[in-house]
């Protein structure tokens, strides 16, 4: 066989090749420990599952603690209201035509009845009760369900509140409205905490499954910040946020929002919070040894988010940790979590919460911002709003609503601390998502209480 020459180009294929290689090994070993994500058609039974157990336990509790007897959700092909698509079947990504969903409480007997008033059954749950070719006229259809059975309150997703609660778009109003004799017209009623309660409430079993769902999350940040993907002097905050969006589509899930990597460093001067809000996009920067990296990372997946926000410190030459500073600071953001956390009371309004979180994090000498969130169907989600990170006096409607049990929130926040060595303020952001029983508040999948270092400390027996 004739000897190939060699050329330079066949040198570079020839190291591409390897680096490939090399590549999809390590990067088979990654997956290789990942936490098991179920094809689609499993996905699609569990998601059902889930809706049939939560119509029939969650929906009866919350009709009666909202004091509704007819719940209307209307809504057309993709004009969906942000309730309507948590009630359609997995197979289902959209409304069909005009799609009217009817919840019923008899009064005698509290059961339910279910409703589609449609031209298709909408998942097993609601069952067809519009045939067009007997009654044409769908409004008019509807209007023959009502009157059938005569509820006292009507609840419509009406809300100046919340914008979860407000689905219930004008042309569907007016043809409510249009329809419906005025006896009826008058006992319509907003449905805000009856739609705020469906979507907030989360059952037994979606929290064995949450768990996993936010170890995901975990694992994919841990990954993104190793050495696995930065290399300091040449990897950009940019490079690992497009990294992050590309992992996330390789583990065949989707992100709610777009990621995004920061950096705190000693050569920096301090900014406020406001200014690093704004620095989060259009500025990308070369990550180097000793910067403190930040991420802001969400995935959805069998239509529950997840929202975190950790730190990882990259390793200057000979250090086999992060200063002591950074790891102080760490606990501080710690500290905080536990005092939000701690003031959780089921009735407490979220303003409430804040209020005492804020007073008792003075107490503590700790420079704080708390700005939490319910999680679940939303990454943003429906429930109490415990400050915004622009509003640290208590925040209007939103942060009036009450703290129920069985329901996810975001722990979302920040505690300043002077790093001596670096002569300025850090802040530690901290996001980790926790269930609240209606006692006790447990972090789904732990919590960050150690930075992520990169690279890795080796456990190489080499000086």
């Amino acid at each position: 066989m004739p000897t190939m020459p060699t050329t330079p180009s066949l040198i570079v294929n020839a190291l591409c090749g390897s680096v490939l290689l090399c590549s999809l090994l390590c990067t088979a070993a990654i997956v290789k420990a990942d936490s098991r994500i179920l094809p689609l058609r499993e996905r699609a039974t569990v998601v059902d599952g889930w809706l049939t157990e939560r119509v029939n336990t969650v929906l009866p509790m919350l009709m009666q603690r909202a004091d509704i007897d007819l719940w209307l959700i209307t809504a057309r092909e993709y004009n969906e209201d942000p309730v309507i698509r948590t009630m359609l079947p997995a197979t289902w990504l959209s409304a069909r035509r005009r799609t009217m969903l009817v919840v019923y409480k008899d009064p005698d007997s509290e059961s339910l009845d279910t409703l589609a008033v449609a031209r298709y059954d909408v998942g097993s749950q609601f069952k067809r009760a519009w045939d067009k070719e007997t009654q044409p006229d769908q409004w008019q259809r509807l209007v023959e369900l009502i009157i059938e059975r005569d509820p006292a309150r009507i609840g419509l997703n009406i809300s100046s509140t919340f914008a979860l609660a407000d689905g219930l778009s004008y042309g569907e109003y007016q043809g409510l409205i249009d329809a419906l004799p005025e006896k009826y017209a008058d006992r319509l009623v907003s449905a805000e905490n009856l739609a705020i309660g469906w979507l907030e409430t989360r059952t037994g079993s979606e929290m064995v499954v949450y768990q996993q769902i936010c170890r995901i999350a975990h694992e994919i940040i841990a990954e993104g910040f190793s050495e696995q993907v930065i290399q300091p002097g040449v990897t950009t905050t940019d490079d690992v946020v497009w990294w992050y969006r590309e992992r996330i589509r390789e583990r065949k899930l989707t992100a709610w929002f777009h990621p995004s990597v920061t950096i705190q460093r000693a050569e920096q001067a301090s900014t406020n919070h406001k200014q690093e809000v704004l620095a989060r996009t259009g500025n990308p920067q070369v990550i180097q040894p000793g910067d403190l990296l930040h991420v802001d990372f969400g995935v959805t997946y069998l239509r529950l988010n997840t929202d975190t926000q950790q730190h990882a410190y990259v390793l200057k030459p000979g250090e086999s940790q992060a200063p002591e500073a950074l790891h102080q600071a760490l606990a501080k953001g710690n500290r905080l979590q536990d005092i939000l956390t701690s003031h959780f009371v089921a009735g407490r309004s979220g303003n409430d919460i804040l209020a005492r979180t804020l007073k008792q994090a003075a107490a503590e000498d700790i420079d704080a911002s708390i700005y939490t969130h319910p999680i679940g169907y939303h990454g943003h989600g429906a429930g109490p709003t415990i400050g915004l990170w622009d509003q640290q006096g208590g925040v209007p409607g939103r942060g009036d609503y009450p703290l129920y049990p069985n329901t996810a929130h975001s722990i979302e926040l920040y505690a300043a601390s002077f790093i001596p060595q670096w002569q300025r303020e850090i802040r530690i952001k901290l996001e980790e998502n926790a269930f609240f029983d209606g006692t006790d508040t447990r972090y789904i999948d732990g919590r960050q209480t150690e930075l992520l270092l990169i690279p890795r400390p080796s456990t190489s027996l080499l000086e």
